[in-house]
């Protein structure tokens, strides 16, 4: 199957998308089965899912306004794969395993704009101040995914999409309030103006919150957040080939958290402030030419992550300072050859900077580069056939170079409503600026590196009304960066390093199954269940801890969503998710318990213009830890009203 798009259609797509399941996309209801599920991570440019022979779930506008759910983790946390931890309640720190690799190695996009903070240990992205907003589409890309998506994409890609420019004008506001003093206003407009299309937003939240120490062991006091946030996508076509590109993304958070206070050190209250500020920004030219077949967009790319610690006993005292900033520039197009073959190739420079300080301490400031180069063939050899093989080489100014290769192919049968779908891929983590030249640095380290693959099926039944899928994974991660102390005498990778160092000394895999199903009797039902078995373990030789489960990696979860609307128009849903037991530590001696969560959720349409909806989560008021000695939100009702024009 093929799908055919117009110039404009193409040259939105490029625009909005192309920056840059579970073999099935997971559709939402109200998506016709006849109509095509576009997917635009895997390749980066839109493709039907049936062309796609990699793991991906697709959470559309639909899905995520029927969920009423206000954090993109809580989101994830649904998804196939796909686990969440959090130091506490909404804003706190947030870590994100996609089939149990670690949260830095999870590749996040904002509108295709890579994000990471140069200036954390692990180069990672903070989830925690990432809120649904106006985001209105979240594509999951699960296992490695290094040759179109570079460093850190090992576990996976997560790319949330803004609100897109609009033909007519159009305009979104939501508000709401609930638990503990908890609201949100959340705004966008959109529309068309000669050549000019644009899509802008803002968003404010405050709640003030449960404790981050858990309140089970005793807390006392509530760490309140608060967000403001902001959106804006514009397009000017300055011919029928040609025209200019700017988004922009703005998040701006603080939330109180808890530590290590003395004199034990021990998990307790805290009056500590985390700020945390990020910028995206990014523009492009982008030109289509030969009647729409090759699609070229040169641009620019920045990301600037400010975090503050603030102690606020008694005078407020900043206890860490740290931002971390990435510039890149970028090129890609993509030719059509002919019919149901295509051709992706793209450059790339990268420039990450990172500075921090600690009460009052010496800046430490570094910098790397990263230059990449990278090339992909789409292929339909047959008729419901489609191959992808590609290859990337990045050359880093510290360690020298790195080349991933990937490949994937699916077949899908209309008659008999079959897809069959395999994949293999490389992924690699550059080291982490922290871990290259900070006081503990290793300037001789080398990229963390993962070989994965998947293969799994999916089979339409009963006129389509139900679909099934079953996924085999696995990946092996070597060279895996890990602290090593530095006993006497200090020679080597230890010398001055008195405190201990890091080095490429660890290996993990990780292995599972995902089930999914899909079940629509009537278009008012709609089921959607998955479960994931996912045994991630320490490989690394000679390792105390070889043998046992990783950190915050449960074996088992499983989630069923079951809506319905009525005839009179109100909509009613439930999500159930079970969560099984985990370990804390590396030693797995410190057990997480498994927990259940129960959330209800209602919508009614007042006019054609204006609903009002309610949910209540966590309906049992499970008490549960996804970190050890961290809380959890219990029994908590929000209430609210959407308008659009």
């Amino acid at each position: 199957m093929h799908l055919s798009f117009t110039k404009s259609t193409l040259f939105f797509a490029t625009a909005t998308f192309g920056l840059g399941g579970q073999a099935h996309a997971q559709q939402a209801a109200g998506n016709a089965a006849s109509e095509p599920v576009i997917v635009v991570t895997a390749n980066r440019s839109p493709q039907p899912i049936d062309r796609i022979g990699q793991s991906v779930t697709v959470v559309d506008s639909a899905e995520l306004e029927r969920r009423q759910t206000v954090t993109v983790s809580d989101v994830l946390r649904t998804v196939p794969g796909v686990t969440v931890a959090r130091n506490g309640g909404v804003g706190s720190v947030t870590s994100v395993f996609i089939r149990g690799a670690e949260s830095e190695q999870t590749v996040a996009l904002i509108d295709g704009v890579k994000l990471n903070d140069p200036s954390s240990p692990g180069g990672g992205f903070f989830f925690g101040n990432l809120l649904i907003g106006n985001i209105e589409r979240i594509e999951v890309l699960r296992g490695p995914s290094s040759v179109l998506w570079g460093s850190q994409a090992i576990g996976g890609v997560v790319n949330m999409i803004t609100r897109a420019p609009t033909e007519q004008l159009t305009v979104n506001l939501r508000g709401e309030y609930g638990f503990r003093d908890t609201g949100q206003i959340v705004g966008n407009i959109a529309g068309k103006a000669g050549p000019l299309s644009l899509s802008a937003g803002g968003g404010w939240f405050r709640s003030s919150g449960i404790s981050s120490f858990s309140e089970a062991r005793g807390a006392r006091e509530r760490d309140g957040y608060e967000n403001f946030g902001a959106n804006a996508n514009l397009n000017l076509a300055l011919t029928d080939w040609l025209s200019i590109d700017a988004r922009g993304w703005f998040s701006n958070g603080r939330v109180n958290i808890d530590g290590f206070p003395p004199p034990t050190f021990a998990l307790g209250d805290v009056n500590e402030e985390s700020r945390t500020r990020e910028i995206v920004a990014y523009t492009g030219l982008n030109v289509v030419l030969f009647d729409g077949r090759f699609r070229n967009r040169a641009g620019f790319a920045y990301t600037d992550t400010r975090r503050r610690s603030v102690n606020l006993t008694g005078a407020p005292v900043e206890t860490f300072a740290g931002t971390g900033r990435n510039e890149r520039f970028e090129y890609q197009g993509v030719f059509d050859i002919t019919d149901g073959w295509q051709a992706t190739a793209g450059l790339e420079r990268e420039t990450s900077r990172s500075t921090t300080s600690s009460s009052g301490g010496p800046v430490a400031r570094s910098r790397a580069r990263i230059d990449s180069i990278y090339g992909q063939l789409l292929l339909t050899p047959l008729a419901g056939l489609s191959v992808t093989g590609g290859v990337r080489h990045d050359d880093h100014n510290r360690f020298g170079g790195a080349t991933t290769f990937a490949a994937s192919g699916v077949w899908t049968s209309d008659a008999t409503g079959t897809a069959i779908r395999a994949s293999y891929a490389e992924g690699f983590k550059a080291p982490s600026l922290f871990q290259l030249q900070s006081n503990f640095g290793n300037q001789l380290l080398q990229p963390e590196r993962s070989y994965g693959w998947d293969a799994g099926v999916t089979q339409k039944l009963i006129g389509s009304t139900l679909t099934a899928s079953a996924t085999y994974f696995r990946r092996d991660s070597t060279d895996l960066i890990a602290f090593v102390s530095c006993p006497l005498p200090r020679t080597g990778i230890c010398t001055n390093r008195p405190f201990g160092t890091f080095d490429n000394v660890a290996r993990a895999r990780a292995e599972g199954v995902e089930f999914g199903l899909t079940i629509q009797p009537m278009q008012a039902l709609q089921v959607q269940a998955n479960y994931t078995y996912t045994n991630a373990t320490n490989r690394s030789p000679r390792n105390a801890n070889f043998g046992r489960q990783l950190a915050r990696r449960p074996q088992h979860s499983v989630t069923t969503l079951v809506d319905y609307r009525w005839s009179f128009g109100l909509e009613t849903g439930v999500t159930l998710t079970h969560v099984g037991q985990s370990f804390e530590n590396a030693s797995n001696s410190t057990r997480l318990e498994g927990y259940v969560l129960a959330d209800l959720r209602a919508s009614f349409p007042v006019t054609s213009r204006v609903d009002l909806y309610g949910r209540i989560e966590n309906l049992f008021d499970e008490g549960y830890e996804t970190a050890f000695g961290f809380g959890s939100i219990g029994r908590a009702a929000y209430a609210g009203i959407r308008l659009r024009y």
